[in-house]
């Protein structure tokens, strides 16, 4: 997430109840997650595994809760609990805000666009030109719907992320400050949910079709003209490359790539990144040939375990 205006770093320290180490006397222009920061963001790291990544990231200001040397360039901010910090950041400068009315007078609706009975628009959600919103849908504050757009009833875009911490006492939820880009000429089918980037963006790419009851993560990337049948589930920051075909009740797991083209059967688990290019079947997925294959051999597993008793 962008800062309306870089903040000085002073202000951070404030509101997240931290202690700077290092230079203090800066500006931060964002915050964002570990794995979408750029340079004047700030970012928070509460494990040691992760400390080393974090302190090298691209961001400039990195919420800490161990005492460690400043890299060149950057400040520290010290914190007992850096999850809590960060949320404390995000829930400064992304409150919550009660809508107006079901369409929020600070929405931009474009020419020729039909919003349906029941129709929910958002805080500065942005919907372009001739696109048809059916009745009971949902869109979310700052959420972006380019030209074009055909979205079915009762689909939600925009719904937090599906993001917690564990403790002893129970979840801990990371408020969600991105937005859903949703680019021209998407159809997005009845009863589907997109959640919102918890930082950045979660997109859907230009010409892409959705089927009934599809399921898209937190700061996932779709490409250009992509098809997913019904039942799909996709989990968080996925990229899903150009032209790839997701059958129904597909499952993909979280932090992988599929590639350009690529092909998944109906009921196939994608628990790793796939080629583009290739038909896969299967859970987990293997190419979809060689798991028609083994399927056939199993099958007739009973005729040779008896040929091989009578031999």
């Amino acid at each position: 997430m962008r800062f309306n205006t870089p903040v000085e770093l002073s202000e951070i320290a404030l509101i997240s109840g931290s202690r700077i180490i290092g230079p203090s006397d800066v500006f931060a222009s964002g915050i964002n997650e570990i794995h979408m920061v750029e340079a004047g963001d700030i970012t928070f790291v509460d494990h040691p595994k992760y400390y080393e990544k974090a302190l090298q990231s691209a961001a400039t200001h990195i919420i800490i809760n161990k005492e460690v040397e400043v890299p060149a360039g950057k400040s520290l901010l010290f914190s007992e609990d850096p999850f809590s910090s960060y949320v404390s950041i995000v829930r400064h400068f992304r409150p919550f805000v009660p809508m107006d009315a079901a369409i929020s007078s600070t929405a931009m609706i474009g020419q020729g666009t039909v919003l349906q009975p029941g129709v929910h628009v958002g805080n500065h959600a942005i919907i372009g030109r001739d696109c048809i919103i059916h009745p009971g849908v949902v869109i979310y504050d700052h959420c972006i719907i380019g030209d074009r757009v055909s979205i079915h009833a009762g689909t939600v875009i925009g719904a937090d992320a599906f993001y917690y911490k564990r403790r002893p006492e129970g979840y801990d939820k990371m408020v969600s400050c991105g937005r859903v880009i949703i680019e021209d000429d998407v159809e997005i089918g009845a009863s589907c949910t997109i959640d919102k980037g918890v930082s950045g963006d979660t997109v859907i790419g230009k010409g892409t079709k959705f089927d009934n009851m599809v399921h898209i993560g937190h700061d996932t990337v779709i490409g250009r003209n992509c098809l997913f049948a019904a039942q799909v589930g996709v989990a968080g920051v996925v990229r899903v490359e150009d032209d790839v075909i997701l059958w129904g009740q597909v499952g993909v797991q979280k932090d992988l790539v599929i590639g350009k083209g690529a092909v998944v059967l109906g009921q196939s688990g994608v628990p790793k990144s796939l080629k583009g290019g290739v038909t896969y079947f299967g859970s987990p997925v293997r190419e979809a040939r060689e798991k028609m294959k083994e399927l056939a051999l199993i099958k007739r597993l009973p005729e040779i375990i008896e040929h091989l008793g009578d031999s």
